[in-house]
């Protein structure tokens, strides 16, 4: 049956007496598991120490950054309430505009952002995102709403500039009125007939300017009016000059207001050197003289 003691042998340096120690395997064992169970212990403590020493460090470096992303949302919700405040004041310049303009409210959904109302946050930011992402949408939409808006009365003043430029105004040469709009006296019959136009005594050679803007549709001689221009402007507006001397202009050229279009003259049936000028809405002639 094998030995279950261990024998340690201590021999001291410079002496000859040997220290004998006898040691049990079950001790040795004990021992031997007691000092592992401890250099165990003591590496676990040791790791765990490490270990919370590191999620210290996490946690503060967390709660910095936390703190950061606090800050920065508190400011991204303040700066987002400047901005709804600055969607408002555009809602009202829109309104305004509208109403001047005479244009309806644009088509949409009712704008929730109200006048006059707002303020930092006043809760924690991570308690507010759904808030915040509420107000974003609401800002989202009503920068779509102003969009549409603002194209539409972009649109509406283009086409009344255009409308104004095309609407005959001023008088189309220098002279003064000999003849006016209406029933008269024919010049040649003596009969009461209807003046379309009115007529301007001008001497020959007096410059004939357009009255609006617009495209020459006819520039030719044609009976009665002897040599004529005819502008159209669009939106129905046609002017007529005839009796000229001398055409500066030619069929399908655009003109601007206050362009030279001839020179007024005495041509076709005239007592006299004069512009005849018509303004004629829908081929209806009207009264020039509203336009002067």
């Amino acid at each position: 049956m094998p030995n279950k003691n261990y024998t340690i042998l201590l021999i001291p340096e410079g002496s000859h007496k040997v220290r004998r120690y006898m040691i049990g395997r079950k001790w040795l064992y004990s021992v031997t598991a007691t000092f592992a169970c401890v250099f165990l212990f003591g590496g676990f403590l040791l790791f765990d120490y490490f270990r919370t020493n590191v999620d210290r460090s996490e946690l503060k470096r967390l709660r910095v950054q936390n703190q950061l992303q606090h800050n920065e949302l508190r400011e991204f919700a303040n700066r987002l309430e400047d901005v709804r405040k600055e969607m408002v004041i555009l809602a009202q310049n829109d309104a305004k505009m509208r109403a001047l303009a005479k244009i309806s409210r644009p088509d949409g959904p009712v704008e929730n952002i109200q006048v006059g109302i707002g303020g930092p946050a006043e809760s924690a930011p991570d308690s507010d995102m759904s808030d915040l992402q509420q107000q974003i949408d609401q800002i989202r939409a009503s920068i779509d709403l102003r969009r549409e808006s603002q194209e539409e009365v972009r649109g509406f003043l283009t086409e009344q500039s255009s409308l104004l430029s095309s609407k005959p105004s001023g008088w189309p040469a220098r002279g003064w009125l000999t003849s006016g709009f209406g029933i008269r006296n024919s010049p040649f019959t003596g009969k009461r007939s209807m003046h379309e136009g009115i007529d301007i005594a001008a001497r020959v050679g007096t410059p004939v300017y357009a009255t609006a803007a617009g495209i020459v549709s006819r520039a030719s001689t044609e009976n009665g009016y002897g040599k004529l221009v005819v502008i159209d402007h669009g939106y129905g507006y046609k002017t007529y000059y005839g009796h000229n001397s001398k055409l500066m202009v030619k069929v399908g050229q655009r003109l601007k207001r206050g362009d030279l279009i001839a020179s007024s003259g005495n041509t076709g049936t005239s007592t006299g050197p004069h512009v005849h000028y018509e303004v004629r809405l829908n081929n209806v002639p009207l009264n020039p003289r509203k336009f002067m």
